[in-house]
């Protein structure tokens, strides 16, 4: 079994900073991607960014230059560093990892519970 813990989210103004974290814990082999999804009321989730085992990142277009994503591959560990925050980013933010439990096993994807953000004056 595999547990995500996230932690971060909260209330900022416009053009604030958020940082969020997820640390990943469990019967782990190996985590190949991990990354953060949104998902606004009535909205689709919707992929912000993902980082890969070899630390290469991708960015949703809504918030390059905005937006970094980081990993720790020893802990288990995903951050995304939240700048000029807007009002749109408003959302329940996903931690999502694609992992194998052991050896040569299959990649599996797992999600974990979010973490709100608020952007408001």
């Amino acid at each position: 079994q595999v547990q995500l813990v996230e932690s971060g989210g909260g209330l900022v103004q416009p053009g604030g900073s958020l940082r969020l974290s997820c640390a990943a814990s469990g019967v782990i082999f190996r985590i190949y991607t991990m990354g953060w999804y949104r998902q606004a009321p009535g909205k689709q989730r919707e992929l912000v960014a993902v980082i890969t085992f070899g630390g290469s990142p991708n960015y949703s277009d809504s918030v390059k230059g905005r937006f970094t994503i980081s990993r720790d591959t020893a802990e288990n560990t995903v951050s995304l560093q939240m700048n000029s925050l807007k009002p749109e980013d408003t959302a329940v933010y996903y931690c999502k990892v694609e992992f194998s439990a052991r050896y040569a096993g299959a990649m599996i994807p797992y999600w974990g519970q979010g973490t709100q953000v608020t952007v408001s004056s």
